[in-house]
């Protein structure tokens, strides 16, 4: 099975290809470019690398969200357009999943954060040590509200994401439970662990038609929120 893997939820552009339980290529960048100027280009690189063809993907994971919404739409496209012209399934894979994924058989609970502005984070807990557990799925919520949850669970915690430096005051500040912060290598999203966890809901059956997909913004845009709040003052 070659799976292709998309991610555009937050500053990361990623791209990887999944060839049965075989991470094939993966092509990641950290950077300031928009994800309209990176994603085909890197695309196109492992395709001409690993010299596959993309009518011989079965199927299409796309980082779904949360996350950037402007990021989202472009990744959502991007999978959409591929998955239309290929005549492929997508799968929609939670961003917040696929995070957690990466540290598959931890024995600490996992907590990615995301920033969502004005001590918001986007985030989940799991727990990894046997198998792969959702115990609380993602969702927008105050940062405080999370450290105490944590703290309630008495389990040692690893934070990852790009939540880290916006929180990690508070973090240090309240957290009483052991925690640390992921390495540079785990710490923000990867494509290589959405084709991953893409894979798993694949063969689960979890897969929707190109014009079935879309992003999972969980919450409105800051922009159409202030207008409402604006409309309810008048």
């Amino acid at each position: 099975m070659n799976l292709l893997g998309i991610e555009s939820s937050s500053l990361v552009a990623s791209v990887a290809l999944l060839t049965d339980d075989i991470l094939t290529a993966e092509y990641t960048v950290n950077f300031k470019k928009t994800h309209s100027q990176t994603l085909l280009p890197m695309l196109d690189e492992i395709v001409t690398m690993t010299g596959i063809s993309l009518e011989d993907i079965d199927a299409i994971a796309v980082s779904a969200g949360p996350g950037s919404f402007t990021g989202l739409r472009i990744g959502s496209a991007t999978g959409k357009g591929l998955g239309l012209a290929l005549k492929k399934p997508l799968i929609s894979v939670p961003t917040i999943d696929a995070m957690a994924y990466q540290f598959y058989g931890s024995a600490s609970t996992i907590c990615p954060i995301m920033d969502a502005r004005r001590n918001q984070v986007y985030t989940g807990i799991y727990d990894n040590r046997k198998g792969f557990s959702v115990i609380k799925e993602s969702c927008a919520m105050d940062i405080r509200e999370l450290i105490d949850e944590l703290n309630s669970m008495g389990q040692s915690v690893i934070f990852s994401g790009d939540g880290i430096p916006a929180c990690k005051e508070s973090i240090e500040e309240f957290m009483k439970v052991p925690f640390e912060f992921a390495p540079a290598h785990l710490n923000r999203q990867r494509a290589g662990a959405v084709a991953s966890y893409g894979a798993r809901l694949f063969s689960q059956g979890k897969t929707v038609t190109a014009a079935e997909h879309a992003p999972d913004y969980l919450r409105k845009p800051q922009a159409e929120r202030e207008r409402e709040e604006a409309l309810k003052g008048e």
